[in-house]
């Protein structure tokens, strides 16, 4: 087996071990709203009060579908908008405190749910852990 064969395995083990931890993370994590409700959320958190234009670009949707996701997640009272007041134009989106609670709610299961996995490691396999998170870091710096 030559490097470029290695290197191509590694990289498709990696997509598939973050994707399954990724759907794992997701399903132990969510409560009463849907995976695209709980990203909108972490979005509208991330880019602090987007327009519905931008956060149809973040999300990859068109703006007719990010305009009904936010409508019903403003009927469950997780986020709020508001006329952008430099252009009327637009619509500006903000996380209510439930939805605040939401988001946090979310990524409190998942880290506590990571904290369950590596409990039960060893200290030799929670050192491999601590390696492996800086390795992910330090692949993702550039972005």
């Amino acid at each position: 087996m030559n490097d470029t064969t290695t290197t191509t395995d590694t990289a498709a083990r990696l997509r598939r071990a973050v994707t399954r931890l990724h759907r794992r993370l997701r399903a132990t994590s969510l409560s009463a709203i849907t995976p695209t409700q709980a990203s909108v959320l972490a979005t509208i958190n991330k880019l602090q009060e987007p327009t519905l234009g931008d956060l149809a670009v973040a999300e990859q949707v068109r703006p007719p579908s990010i305009t009904k996701i936010v409508r019903g997640m403003a009927t469950l009272g997780l986020i709020e908008t508001s006329r952008d007041p430099l252009d009327r134009r637009s619509t500006r989106v903000r996380l209510t405190p439930k939805g605040r609670r939401e988001l946090e709610g979310i990524r409190q299961r998942k880290t506590e749910f990571l904290e369950r996995r590596l409990a039960a490691l060893s200290a030799r396999d929670q050192a491999h852990a601590e390696e492996l998170v800086a390795f992910l870091e330090a692949l993702l710096e550039d972005e």
